[in-house]
């Protein structure tokens, strides 16, 4: 009796294990790329290990790279790009494999990291007045292209002079665009104001 028993048990379970995890309804599957892969289902992204287990639930905050012609989020240096908006304005920053947020978004614009470097941009603010008749202060804003590491470290302002900008979502319907280049490790291409390149090293990189 005991051996129908079990013999019963053994045919219950068997199916189960041999089915085993399944994701439907996907409209896209990346790469692996680090050991994990983005997959699309709706308009929310996850991610799986190469056991087929979603390591990462599926969420709308992830942000997409074009990569060999098609686009999703990835995971480079343990680090993936989010962003979150704010007053209508898109801010960028990044998570790790567990989706805990490693870097808040802060950023007008980010790249992904590579070899523990990533170019950003810096959004900051200054005081240079006051509207004495409507009682407000008088802000500038400005953003600096610089490099960051995986831990949100500036390690270089590669646009030392900054840009100068208006903080409102009619004028930044897209995010500005990096003009900055990564052209090795710690090497970097800057776009200068008279349309000319400079060349930029970054020193003790290996500290990234």
């Amino acid at each position: 009796m005991k051996k129908v028993a079990l013999l019963f048990v053994v045919l219950i379970l068997v199916p189960v294990f041999l089915v085993g995890q399944t994701i439907e309804n996907l409209s896209f599957i990346s790469p692996f790329n680090e050991g994990l892969a983005a997959i699309k289902k709706d308009n929310q992204w996850a991610f799986i290990n190469q056991e087929g287990s979603i390591v990462l639930n599926f969420r709308n905050d992830l942000v997409t790279t074009k990569l060999n012609r098609e686009e999703y989020p990835v995971f480079i240096n343990n680090r993936c790009l989010i962003s979150k908006e704010i007053n209508g304005i898109s801010y960028f920053g990044y998570i790790d494999t567990t989706g805990k947020t490693i870097i808040e978004p802060i950023f007008l614009n980010a790249q992904n990291f590579e070899n523990n470097e990533a170019i950003v941009l810096k959004l900051t603010e200054e005081l240079i007045g006051k509207n004495d008749v409507l009682g407000k202060n008088i802000v500038q804003y400005k953003y600096f292209e610089v490099v960051i590491d995986p831990d949100g470290n500036i390690h270089q302002y590669l646009t030392p002079k900054g840009f100068n900008i208006v903080l409102d979502q009619k004028y930044l319907k897209t995010p500005p665009v990096i003009t900055s280049k990564r052209i090795s490790d710690g090497l970097y291409a800057v776009f200068s104001e008279n349309k000319k390149w400079t060349i930029i090293k970054i020193m003790n990189t290996n500290a990234f």
